[in-house]
């Protein structure tokens, strides 16, 4: 295979898809910058919600996509655009879903078992791990130092008593999940002196972390630990895994911090657990309803920051995403197994 004809659905900037053709010179990069919203912030794969295209551009943006034998990125990042395209296009071999969770994205076009076995789909994963364990150790800090106390006794100007503030050198703090971010969550909290325990189906490599159990355990671990950082993809088995039994079960004054799915915690029991001091502090940056719905308790509960899914969002993502795609192009063309192929059992 001497090419590979590759067309570019999601905003992307002129010099990275320059980047790609110089790191992949192989692949016939087809875009077309008209037909792309503009984006709103640097790493906007979306773009303007707004923007409409006419129907002629329509058309040749359809036309374009279905000439493709891959894609970068899902175009409208639509579950239903992508099933269109699939059926629409019976050369279309690889599709790279922009997102680190872009499983969902594919789950969400309920493709058949056949395009499911014809298209390779790959993910972002591993890109966003190091600004995501950033959130995560500043969330665990947070919660050590009393952060919301502090905020409350700055805004009423009140010079607040002295008081003795745990180290999280001295602290055990579960982490869920060991994929890519939560193994970076893992180094650097290690690298703090935390007591970091894993939660994981299986055995890895995991840097700083103490020793690994498996989800069935989390349930004995957390009465015994000062913080728990949940990395987890949005599957069934992970869906409310951090369920209101655990949430009854934890040590009083816990930290909760999500960077993985909203999903995975069962919003309604962490509210009413913040409220009665079970969980003393909540650095969160994903929902189960995304955007934050304005009625959310969560808005107003002093001990809880609210991220609106931007921990990830970094000066470099975007041509993180442009090299990964660049590396398994060249995979791809070479015959070699490709990175962060989604599940497509778990979509993941």
């Amino acid at each position: 295979m001497a090419e590979l004809r590759v067309f570019v659905p999601t905003p992307l900037p002129e010099p990275l898809c320059e980047l790609i053709e110089e790191l992949e010179p192989r692949i016939e990069l087809v875009r077309d910058q008209s037909l792309l919203p503009p984006q709103l912030y640097a790493g906007d794969h979306q773009g303007a919600r707004d923007f409409r295209r006419t129907l002629s551009q329509q058309a040749k943006y359809e036309r374009l996509i279905d000439s493709a034998e891959a894609l970068y990125g899902v175009p409208g990042q639509s579950g239903q655009e992508l099933r269109r395209t699939a059926r629409a296009n019976p050369h279309l071999r690889w599709v790279h879903t922009t997102p680190a969770g872009g499983g969902s994205q594919v789950k969400a076009a309920q493709l058949t078992p056949d395009e499911l076995e014809r298209i390779t789909f790959t993910t972002s994963g591993g890109v966003h791990a190091e600004p995501l364990a950033e959130f995560a150790v500043f969330g665990v800090l947070a919660g050590a130092q009393g952060v919301p106390q502090l905020l409350e006794d700055q805004r009423n100007r009140v010079w607040g008593a002295r008081r003795p503030v745990p180290l999280v050198a001295n602290q055990r703090v579960a982490v869920v999940g060991l994929g890519g971010i939560g193994r970076a969550v893992a180094r650097k909290l290690g690298a703090l002196g935390a007591d970091v325990v894993g939660v994981h189906r299986r055995d890895v490599d995991a840097d700083g972390v103490s020793g690994i159990v498996p989800p069935e355990r989390l349930g004995a671990l957390l009465p015994d630990v000062d913080a728990v950082v949940l990395c987890l993809p949005a599957t069934e088995s992970t869906r409310h895994m951090l369920s209101r039994e655990l949430l009854e079960q934890v040590k009083e004054g816990i930290t909760v911090v999500n960077v993985g799915r909203g999903v995975t915690v069962d919003e309604e029991a962490l509210i009413g657990a913040l409220r009665d001091g079970r969980v003393g502090f909540a650095a969160l940056d994903v929902f189960e309803q995304e955007p934050l719905p304005a009625d959310s308790p969560l808005w107003g509960l002093p001990n809880v920051l609210v991220s609106p899914h931007n921990a990830g969002t970094y000066e470099e993502e975007e041509r993180k995403i442009a090299e990964l795609f660049a590396e398994n192009a060249r995979r791809l063309l070479d015959g070699e197994p490709l990175l962060n192929v989604v599940d497509t059992v778990e979509f993941y």
